[in-house]
């Protein structure tokens, strides 16, 4: 038999031990799944925009995006979500000439009981004491200083006689979700206005102009990011996204291999989202639509794109059922029905499902909705699918890298020694069968009798040290419905 030493040479006379490493059949090592979460940081923050950053925890993002930016904010409700994976900023500084949206509060009075006024500003209740005889002026002074005293917030506020007017710490497009609501828990949860005030709430409007993603987007360059979460909505933005993942050119080239995914998050009515999710058209963007919750859009992603992780673990299990911390859902009545939800699966929009107050991933799937040819296509329609493809491709990768990153090419029906550094077309599509039936043992994928019989492995006809593949996974599928006929008897 002739080994196929590739260091120790054939010629060696001297006299002694001589070992080689070969590590083709010993690599058993995963792919580091990073996550990439995309923010605007305040004039406070350390962070140098533009340059990705590994995250060191939530406290280091609020040192590095300021405390209430969008950055700071995302990175603590997706370390309430995954507590455990690796994580990296994207900082953004606000957009040269930016607008900053604002809001307001307009209070009367004065109060005729004590209690508590229950303001939510992004979802977090602030709580504030009213006093019997309170005045609004007063009320309104109170409130300000209360959001002033929660620095974490992703507001200021100051107070002119008895209006609070709310500003978002970072201008842009983003601060327009930022919800300004009094009583979210109702009177069932024990939050009433106190008697003889009254509040106008103006919503959280005038908000313009995002950071252009190019520069930072650039700036990533061949570090891989599988989970990519963003806070934007707007076209301009998501084009970008869409164009760095793009299987022409970006990540998912064939000449990049790096792959990845978008997560984000829209607010409003169903027919509001059905027309955002009818503009899109990609496997490597996901949308959750919601309408009336009192958590801003880019937090919403920071959660899903968080409980998503867990495909880390195993791509193909489904991701229904999946709740969502730090996330408050829409009232009851701003829920939408099963037939809605359902609808909106056909438009490129993901859902959820609230149980006893609780958000849960309903079905995440991608905006991929036509082919090339205009024609409805499901091929991409499941997030888990192009997570179990880019477990696959990097194994087979990996596979091909470690068993014929130096061998010779012989074609089919060549006599050579046992042991000899060649191989075959023949012999490349054992391996391969091989390798998809233990990726079949691991529950990535199956039918390996059917992979085999459509497998085909050929010399290049231009080129004899090329090998052409045709290789057609047919991936595990996820378990989401159970439908029963019954047929019942009265007899």
């Amino acid at each position: 038999m002739t080994l196929p030493f590739k260091q120790i040479p054939a010629n060696l006379r001297l006299p002694g031990f001589y070992a080689e490493l070969d590590p083709s059949k010993a690599n058993s090592a995963a792919q580091n799944q990073r996550t990439l979460i995309i923010g605007q940081i305040t004039s406070a923050g350390a962070a140098a925009p533009n340059v990705p950053l590994k995250s060191n925890g939530a406290a280091d993002a609020i040192t590095q995006g300021g405390a209430g930016s969008m950055l700071a904010l995302m990175t603590s409700i997706y370390r309430q979500n995954d507590a455990f994976g690796e994580v990296w900023y994207l900082p953004l500084a606000d957009a040269a000439g930016a607008v900053a949206a604002s809001g307001s509060v307009a209070f009367t009075g004065p109060a005729t009981a004590a209690g508590t006024l229950a303001l939510y500003v992004a979802g977090t209740n602030l709580a504030v004491a009213v006093t019997s005889g309170m005045t609004a002026n007063a009320l309104a002074t109170a409130v300000a200083a209360a959001v002033t005293a929660s620095p974490n917030l992703p507001v200021t506020a100051t107070a002119t006689t008895s209006t609070v007017t709310i500003t978002a710490k970072n201008a842009g497009l983003a601060g327009n979700d930022i919800d300004l609501r009094l009583n979210y828990q109702t009177s069932a949860g024990g939050e009433v206005t106190p008697a003889g005030i009254a509040a106008t709430i103006t919503a959280m409007t005038g908000g313009a102009t995002n950071p252009t993603l190019t520069t930072a987007l650039a700036a990533l360059a061949n570090k891989s990011f599988d989970f990519i979460i963003t806070p934007y909505v707007d076209a301009t933005s998501i084009g970008a996204l869409s164009g760095v993942l793009s299987d022409a050119g970006g990540r998912w080239s064939w000449n990049s291999a790096l792959y990845g995914h978008v997560f984000g998050a829209i607010r409003g009515t169903s027919g509001a989202l059905t027309t955002f999710g009818l503009t899109l058209n990609d496997q490597h963007t996901t949308f959750m639509g919601f309408y009336d919750s009192p958590t801003p859009n880019w937090l919403w992603a920071a959660a899903f794109g968080a409980a998503a992780v867990s495909l880390r673990a195993d791509p193909g299990t489904p991701l229904q059922t999946l709740t969502l911390q730090g996330v408050l859902a829409p009232p009851i009545q701003s829920r939408f029905l099963a037939g809605v939800r359902n609808g909106l699966l056909f438009d490129g929009i993901s859902t959820f499902t609230v149980t006893s107050g609780v958000v849960a991933i309903e079905n995440l799937i991608t905006t991929y909705q036509l082919n090339a040819q205009g024609v409805a296509d499901n091929s991409y329609l499941e997030v888990e699918t192009m997570f179990v493809l880019a477990y696959v491709l990097r194994d087979l990768a990996a596979f091909v890298a470690g068993s014929y990153g130096r061998i010779k090419l012989a074609a089919d029906g060549t006599r050579f020694a046992p042991g000899s550094n060649i191989t075959t077309p023949s012999i490349v599509r054992a391996d391969i069968i091989a390798r998809y039936q233990q990726l079949e043992y691991q529950g990535y994928v199956q039918q390996s009798a059917a992979f085999a019989a459509g497998l085909t492995v050929q010399q290049n006809a231009n080129n004899p040290g090329r090998l052409d593949v045709l290789y057609g996974p047919i991936l595990i599928q996820q378990l989401r419905t159970m439908a029963f006929l019954i047929q019942f008897r009265n007899f």
